[in-house]
């Protein structure tokens, strides 16, 4: 697959020669969609109060669980990435960098109008918990986009990526992902990388100490580096940390103490959501390694892609993960479905329900596995003991 690099001298030789790029983007008019998801909670509330169903309150879940996989199911998969020349344009139009900055106000508006719920309308405690599932989905998909601003240069774009990281309280990751996850991924040094064998269940308290450990310690060397304090403002996972306290300290000033349970639960829920997709992209897949016992550049073939459309539009292309890592330079409009890559069965939105049911997850997932890696268990990344 061609590099970001390489599509950018392609795009200067082509205008060298009075060639101009021509292919456009079918989905563009489409991406906008994604701004639904954090207005799940006003569409709970309504539905609630058209039709008196309080399970209408984890309309948030059920978008999940069912409405975009059926859709995906119907749509099929996409199969249309832009060609190389098409790239540089494409990562300058600014078109799809407000698809992602919208998401946030919108997001924090909705969890103001949440938390309102929780206070205000006549709520059972399991309604109040299907709500912050609700929350929790807007949160987590607020993660995905934290993971799209956060590899970017811009410097606001670095900012707003904390901001959207504070309804997890999950700051770190905007450093573990960038500088610790992109290096060891797909290696068993990466605690965001699951192995073969290994339950959702247990991973996901590895990959969320595995990650704050490793993330703590490469801000604190980097600092370190600087000459500078590792407990200072600078550190950046303590300033992200501080938005989530400011936010949730703000939200329990004005609506009381009694919604700090339920911010708690949407917290989790949002990180639980973003683990479980760290969870199925790099199952069981293990870069290759040097003669000197260093692994190789990460390519496509050490994610899990899926090119299903209708997930790729309300995960900014987060399921073309296999290009995403091989070229993380490249924004989500930019990114290519990866043919040679190992394919997922099926969209996120499904795939995250299997690795929630281990024997399901094994039944589907295990098989292709092996067969991806022509049953050679020394090419697969397996967890010890198994």
């Amino acid at each position: 697959m061609t590099t970001f690099a390489e599509a950018s001298r392609t795009a200067a030789e082509h205008a060298r020669n009075g060639q101009r790029p021509v292919w456009r983007d079918k989905k563009r008019y489409l991406w906008p969609l994604g701004l639904l998801v954090p207005l799940s909670p006003f569409a709970a509330w309504f539905l609630v109060d058209k039709f008196s169903l309080g399970l209408f309150w984890a309309i948030g879940a059920w978008l999940i669980v069912i409405v975009i996989p059926l859709i995906d199911l119907l749509a099929g998969e996409d199969g249309n990435s832009p060609p190389d020349e098409a790239i540089p344009e494409l990562q300058e139009d600014r078109f799809y960098r407000w698809c992602t900055y919208l998401f946030l106000p919108l997001q924090y508006v909705g969890l103001v109008f949440v938390a309102w719920c929780w206070v205000n309308a006549p709520m059972a405690a399991g309604e109040k918990f299907a709500l912050a599932m609700t929350a929790g989905v807007v949160a987590g998909v607020g993660i995905n986009a934290a993971h799209e601003l956060g590899h970017k240069s811009e410097k606001l774009e670095k900012w707003l990526a904390k901001v959207a990281l504070a309804q997890s309280f999950y700051g770190h990751f905007y450093v573990e992902h960038n500088h610790g996850h992109h290096v060891r991924v797909a290696t068993p040094e990466d605690p965001a990388s699951s192995r073969y064998k290994e339950n959702f269940w247990f991973f996901l308290p590895r990959s969320v100490i595995g990650g704050l450990r490793s993330g703590w310690r490469i801000e604190s060397a980097r600092l370190q580096r600087q000459g500078r304090r590792t407990w200072s403002y600078r550190n950046n996972i303590l300033n992200a940390w501080a938005m989530s306290v400011v936010l949730f300290g703000s939200l329990i000033a004005v609506f009381g103490w009694e919604i700090a349970p339920w911010l708690a639960v949407q917290a989790i829920a949002g990180f639980t959501f973003l683990e479980t997709a760290n969870y199925l992209e790099h199952y069981g897949l293990l870069r290759a390694k040097r003669p000197d016992g260093s692994y190789v550049r990460c390519s496509p073939e050490d994610s899990w892609n899926s090119d299903h459309v209708v997930s790729n539009l309300f995960l900014y292309q987060l399921q073309r993960h296999s290009d995403h890592h091989a070229n993380p330079r490249l924004r989500y409009q930019s990114l290519r479905s990866a043919a040679e890559a190992p394919q997922l069965p099926a969209g996120y939105a499904v795939m995250i329900v299997c690795a929630w049911v281990p024997p399901l997850w094994r039944k589907v997932m295990d098989k292709r596995l092996l067969a991806y890696y022509d049953g050679d268990m020394t090419r697969i990344n397996v967890l010890p003991g198994k």
